[in-house]
């Protein structure tokens, strides 16, 4: 015969307060969780945003970022040839590209921040679609302007419509800031590739990255195998969105483990709470768990009953949890990619998923927590406890 849960739901509001430290431990554990979940997810939509299905992102072979890359100006023109690329009244969108890494003060202490200056061709923003200009104008070929991401121009200081900015010996002007929607290419700084290459003196002619704007995300394949077929190449290939995705990787399980450990500490205390709840509850109630075994209701009765009311807490914890962490969505920070050593601005992504772990994850702790203490009372002598009625 089984324990009717309206009574379990009266017990755990007749008994709140006792009930309340293991809410608010539980609660504060699935904040944690969420919140590291959502900073990774967050870390990697941005990184994975940055690519799009229908673009393809050429380096040397054997480089896994483009600050090691290195293709020829000849092996552009090669890769302008291939059929599998994408063409409009201004030729074959393909941009070569060039990457380094400046410093920046941070607006918000003053520091250096080390900042990713995209050198890039006139194609650019044709390859990129999704890159929109929101304020002032595109870059103009062979002066040295700057077109800066909303993030970039939001983080540090200088980077002001119409601010003049020096790096590296050049000194260059600000002409627009660009959306991309929230990806990478936001807290980058953008110019010409020629010119940055003669600023930075490096060799002419030479690029780290080519991107190619495909007829449509099926003609991949066909690119690929054609490139790393051509003997007079040696180069690699992949999706940009998956490029990106790999960049993601290591910062992601870096943020991901640290956020499992401290949720791991966390619960135990959690689980602490819940049990001396459940075991206070246990204490105050043996006669009363008592008078309903001599009704009929068995062992496993009480088991469930008292599982289910330790299921209870730990649910209201999950979800004052969930409710706490909400405010991070879309809260942007900034950490470093260490793929590229540059600084990245992100947002904290919490989605259904995301909210649906923690609830599962507050319900796990409220079972481990549960158990013991109802294992207590379903073993609690009947006749001892009817005594001292």
């Amino acid at each position: 015969m089984a324990i009717p849960l309206v009574y379990n739901l009266r017990s755990v509001r007749v008994r709140w307060t006792s009930s309340i430290v293991a809410v608010v431990g539980i609660a504060g554990t699935v904040g944690v969780f969420i919140a590291m979940l959502s900073m990774a997810q967050g870390f990697k939509r941005t990184l994975v945003d940055s690519g799009s299905p229908q673009n393809a992102l050429i380096m040397r072979a054997g480089s896994n970022t483009e600050m090691v890359g290195a293709v020829m100006l000849d092996q552009v023109h090669i890769i302008e040839g291939e059929p599998g690329v994408a063409r409009d009244d201004h030729g074959p969108l393909v941009s070569p590209e060039v990457v380094v890494i400046a410093p920046f003060p941070l607006k918000s202490t003053g520091t250096d921040a080390n900042v990713q200056v995209r050198g890039v061709s006139s194609k650019a923003l044709l390859v990129r679609p999704n890159v929109h200009i929101i304020e002032g104008t595109a870059l103009h070929p062979g002066l040295n302007e700057l077109l800066v991401g909303k993030n970039a121009q939001k983080s540090y200081a200088g980077l002001d419509l119409g601010a003049t900015v020096k790096f590296n010996g050049g000194a260059w002007k600000v002409v627009g800031v660009f959306d991309s929607g929230g990806s990478a290419f936001d807290s980058e700084v953008w110019c010409d590739g020629i010119i940055l290459d003669q600023i930075y003196q490096r060799p002419v002619n030479v690029f780290q990255s080519v991107t190619v704007r495909m007829p449509s995300p099926d003609s991949f394949q066909s690119l690929k195998d054609a490139l790393t077929s051509d003997p007079r190449l040696t180069l690699s290939v992949d999706r940009e969105i998956d490029y990106y995705a790999k960049q993601s990787e290591s910062m992601t399980q870096l943020i991901e483990t640290l956020g499992a450990a401290i949720a791991f500490v966390m619960a135990i205390g959690a689980v602490l709470a819940a049990l001396n709840t459940m075991y206070s509850a246990v204490s105050e109630r043996s006669k009363e768990v008592a008078t309903m075994r001599a009704l009929g209701f068995g062992a496993g009765s009480i088991v469930v009953s008292f599982m289910i009311e330790a299921l209870v807490i730990a649910g209201i914890g999950g979800i004052v949890g969930c409710l706490c962490a909400l405010p991070l969505n879309g809260f942007t920070t900034n950490t470093m990619n260490f793929q590229t050593f540059s600084a990245l601005a992100f947002a904290f992504r919490i989605t259904p998923p995301i909210l649906i772990a923690g609830i599962i994850f507050a319900l796990l702790m409220g079972l481990v927590g549960g158990t013991p203490p109802a294992i207590r009372a379903a073993r609690a002598p009947i006749s001892s406890a009817l005594r001292g009625l």
